[in-house]
C-alpha cells in the first residue's frame, strides 16, 4: 500500500535519531534479543530480502486491535484469531490484550492513527523507536523542545502522525502495550517463526534476486525505485506497506509466505507494491473532486494497484500472472473460476479511463515493452 506511506516519508530518520536517543522505554524490557533480525541477500545487491522485528511487532499490535474492512485486508486473514488461540494455548495475558478495547476505541474516533502503521519503517530497532517516542512523548510533541535539530526532525515526524493530546495518549498506551506483548509472547513467536521459515526466506532470496528482480529493474530504475529493502513481514496479506525516500532508500513491506511452495507470494505483493505510485497517479488523473471527497478514488486507489501489478507482470514475467491473479483473488475471498486474470478484472474493476492510463504509464516506463 502507497498512498498513505506519503504521509510519513517525509523525514529520513534512519541513521539521525541512533546517534541521539538514549534511556527509555527500549533496552531489556523491549524482548527483543541481539541479532535477532537478518537480511539474506548479498551486501551488494540492491533491493536485499530482509526481515526486521520492530516492524512485525508494531504491525501485530495494528493487527491485533484495528477492525480490518478494507477489501483487500491489510493483515492476513484470521491472523488476530490465530495469535489468541496461540496465547490462550500458553496461558499468557498481556498489556495489549488487557488495552485492546481502549486502544480500538481510539481507532474509531481518529481512523488517521492508521496512517501510523508505516512509523517503524524509518526506525533501525525497537530500542530506537521506543526511546525516541518516549522523549517525544515528555515533550508533549514539541519539535521546539528537542535537544537537537535532528531529535526535532524526529518529533516533526512523529507528530505528523500523533498530533493531538489524545493521539499520543494512544501512542504511550500502545508502545507500553507491545512492550509487554513482546517480553511475554512475540519476540519468543517470532524468533520461532524465523526458524520455521528459513527455507522459505532462502528460497524468496533466490527468486528475488536471481530471477524477478533482474526482470523488474527496468521499472524500478525508471519509477525512482532503483534500490532499497524488501522487509518480508509476518502479518501483512496483499496490502505491503511501501516508504519512499528517494531512488536508493525505499522500503518494500511484504507478505512472508509460510511455506517454499508459496514463496512467489513475496513477489506477487513486491509488484503490488512496486505500481503502487503509478496506479495513484492514473486515478487522480481520472477522478472528479466528488469522486475523491465521497472516498470513490480510494477505493479505484486499491484496485488500481492490484490490477497495476497484474499489469506488470505481464510485461515483465507473465509466467507468474495467473498465481498473482489467484493469489489476490483468495486475499479477497472471491473464487478464481476458469479464468483467473478474466475475474481479477471482475472483482477488482476499474473505469476504462483509469486502466488506460495504466497502460498508457507503463508503456512509457519499460519503452514499449
Amino acid at each position: 500500500m502507497n498512498q498513505f506511506a506519503r504521509a510519513v516519508a517525509g523525514v529520513a530518520i534512519l541513521g539521525i535519531v541512533s546517534a541521539c536517543a538514549s534511556g527509555g522505554m527500549g533496552g531489556a524490557g523491549s524482548g527483543q534479543g541481539p541479532g535477532t533480525d537478518q537480511t539474506v541477500s548479498a551486501p551488494e545487491q540492491p533491493w536485499p530480502i530482509k526481515t526486521r522485528e520492530h516492524v512485525d511487532l508494531w504491525l501485530h499490535g495494528f493487527a491485533m486491535v484495528q477492525e480490518d474492512t478494507t477489501f483487500v485486508p491489510f493483515f492476513k486473514r484470521g491472523y488476530s484469531s490465530e495469535m489468541t488461540v496461540l496465547k490462550n494455548r500458553a496461558n499468557v495475558v498481556t498489556q495489549l490484550d488487557a488495552n485492546r478495547d481502549k486502544l480500538r476505541a481510539r481507532l474509531v474516533v481518529n481512523p488517521a492513527l492508521i496512517n501510523a502503521q508505516f512509523v517503524p519503517l524509518s526506525f533501525a530497532s525497537w530500542d530506537e523507536l521506543s526511546e525516541v517516542t518516549e522523549q517525544f512523548l515528555r515533550a508533549e510533541g514539541n519539535p521546539n523542545a528537542a535537544q537537537s535539530r535532528e531529535m526535532a526532525m524526529a518529533f516533526s515526524f512523529l507528530a505528523a502522525n500523533f498530533p493531538t493530546g489524545a493521539d499520543r495518549d494512544w501512542l504511550r498506551l500502545f508502545v507500553q502495550s507491545l512492550r509487554d506483548e513482546s517480553s511475554r509472547f512475540y519476540h519468543s513467536y517470532w524468533l520461532q517463526q524465523q526458524r520455521e521459515r528459513a527455507g522459505v526466506l532462502s528460497v524468496v532470496d533466490t527468486l528475488w534476486q536471481r530471477a524477478y528482480r533482474p526482470k523488474m529493474q527496468r521499472f524500478l530504475n525508471n519509477t525512482g525505485q532503483a534500490s532499497g529493502d524488501v522487509i518480508l513481514s509476518l502479518p501483512l496479506n496483499g496490502e505491503g506497506r511501501t516508504q519512499s525516500n528517494g531512488k536508493q532508500a525505499n522500503i518494500f513491506t511484504v507478505t512472508f509466505p509460510v511455506r517454499e511452495s508459496e514463496s512467489a507470494e513475496a513477489i506477487y505483493v513486491i509488484a503490488h507494491e512496486a505500481i503502487g505510485n503509478l496506479a495513484n497517479t492514473a486515478v487522480t488523473d481520472n477522478i472528479t473532486p466528488e469522486q475523491r471527497r465521497t472516498g470513490v478514488g480510494e477505493r479505484y486507489t486499491s484496485a488500481a494497484a492490484v490490477r497495476g501489478g497484474a499489469l506488470l507482470l505481464q510485461r515483465v514475467a507473465p509466467e507468474l500472472v495467473d498465481g498473482y491473479a489467484r493469489y489476490y483473488l483468495r486475499a479477497v475471498n472471491r473464487p478464481a473460476g476458469a479464468n483467473p486474470m478474466t475475474t481479477l478484472a471482475t472483482v477488482f474493476s476499474l473505469p476504462e479511463t483509469i486502466r488506460d492510463a495504466l497502460n498508457r504509464q507503463l508503456e512509457v516506463v519499460l519503452g514499449g515493452i
